[in-house]
């Protein structure tokens, strides 16, 4: 009996747990499934607003000037006193350099001298034809009283009461006297022909005396308007000639900035009235910007583009010569345009909006970009499917696709779009 009952506990045991598993199970509560929860994207948004806009072309320019000035030596001569340093500016007026006076007045007292003898000359000649017309008179009486002398010979002769020597006395002293009056009267006609030849000698002595002083004027070297030196070719001592470089110089109203066009944009610049000027644009100098106006495309181009000259508007004092300028033009505007980050747009021609809930993609038009007041860079597109007040979604979400659900959360600072 003992061997059965050791037989029958592990079985009743085993029993009793099989039972009291079933209980249990019957007995636990129910778990409902886990439900699937669809995932919800976090993104800023803005406010579509349609307006005119002009997109903008970053460019790169040399300053330039078409009216750089050589100030040169007016004769040869040393120099005397330079008054400037490359990079000086000079107010109009101001002198430069400043020649040797020695090398210029013997000179001018020279041909002044001459100019002095020649007016003598020419009123020693008005006397002296003064006085040949007197004589001639008095040569033309003295004639008629010879010519009178052999008629009354020539009749003393007829009447046999003359002699021959005294008739023959008296031809002669006519014909004396009459070439005498002829000689008076051929310096007469010569008179004109000598004051004319001494005139032509004065005149030419003046214009020489007028070149000489002009030289000399111009021996100081001064600045013709407002500008600034670009260099100095001489120093105290030098000897210099005629037409010499003494110093370089610009006028702050002539620099402008030659800045190339690509080759695409040419005809839209044209159409938009580039050639009679008006687009503006603006550079970047340091931490200050400068205004400049297309004034006008180079009258040449090349397969890559057409170089355009920019006027400056302000602050030409601040640029040199040479001197290279990142710029952006300002393109024609264009109708319905909305300025987006470039993180919201994909593959360059698509956006998404927020439509209840979810994205909806809107194919647009990139028009190009700008930099907005706030400096930060704006890309401009256009589609007829958006309106003034869409949401716009700005976050960039590498997913991105029509029906993927999101929630706007508060964006940041809005771009700056009030500046057309």
């Amino acid at each position: 009996m003992r061997v059965a009952f050791k037989i029958l506990l592990p079985v009743l045991m085993i029993a009793v747990a099989v039972g009291v598993f079933r209980v249990l199970k019957s007995t636990r509560p129910e778990q409902e499934p886990p439900a699937v929860q669809e995932r919800v994207w976090r993104v800023a948004v803005m406010a579509a607003e349609p307006r005119r806009l002009s997109p903008e072309l970053e460019l790169y320019g040399r300053v330039e000037t078409p009216d750089l000035l050589k100030a040169t030596a007016a004769a040869n001569a040393f120099v005397a006193e330079v008054a400037v340093r490359e990079g000086d500016r000079v107010d109009a007026g101001q002198v430069l350099v400043r020649l040797d006076p020695r090398d210029f007045l013997p000179r001018i007292a020279q041909v002044e001298a001459e100019v002095e003898d020649l007016q003598a000359q020419i009123a020693s000649e008005q006397h002296r034809q003064e006085a040949d017309r007197r004589a001639l008179e008095q040569e033309q009486v003295l004639l008629q009283i010879a010519r009178d002398a052999v008629a009354r010979q020539q009749r003393l002769k007829t009447q046999n009461v003359g002699a021959e020597q005294a008739l023959d006395e008296a031809e002669q002293a006519e014909a004396l006297q009459a070439l005498a009056v002829s000689n008076r009267e051929m310096d007469m006609a010569d008179h004109p022909s000598r004051l004319r030849a001494l005139e032509a000698r004065l005149s030419s002595a003046r214009a020489r005396l007028d070149a000489l002083r002009l030289e000399y004027e111009r021996s100081t070297v001064r600045a013709p308007y407002d500008g600034i030196v670009t260099g100095v070719a001489v120093t105290v001592g030098d000897q210099v000639s005629q037409g010499a470089v003494l110093a370089r110089m610009f006028a702050l109203d002539s620099l402008q900035v030659r800045a190339r066009i690509p080759a695409p944009y040419q005809g839209e610049l044209i159409r938009g009235g580039a050639e009679n000027g008006g687009l503006q644009a603006v550079a970047s100098v340091g931490d200050e910007s400068l205004r400049l106006e297309l004034d006008r495309l180079a009258g040449e181009a090349d397969p890559s583009g057409v170089d355009g000259l920019f006027r400056v508007l302000d602050g030409a004092d601040t640029l040199r010569l040479g001197q290279i300028l990142s710029l952006r033009l300002k393109r024609p505007a264009r109708e319905d345009a909305v300025a987006v980050p470039f993180g919201a747009v994909y593959g360059g021609d698509r956006l998404y909006k927020l439509q209840q809930g979810r994205l909806q993609g809107v194919n647009v038009e990139t028009l190009g970009s700008r930099i907005g007041a706030d400096g930060r860079e704006q890309l401009l597109v256009r589609a007829e499917a958006l309106q003034a007040g869409d949401p716009l979604v700005v976050t960039h979400l590498p997913n991105a696709m029509d029906g993927l659900r999101v929630e706007p959360v508060d964006a940041p600072a809005p771009l700056e779009a009030s500046r057309p």
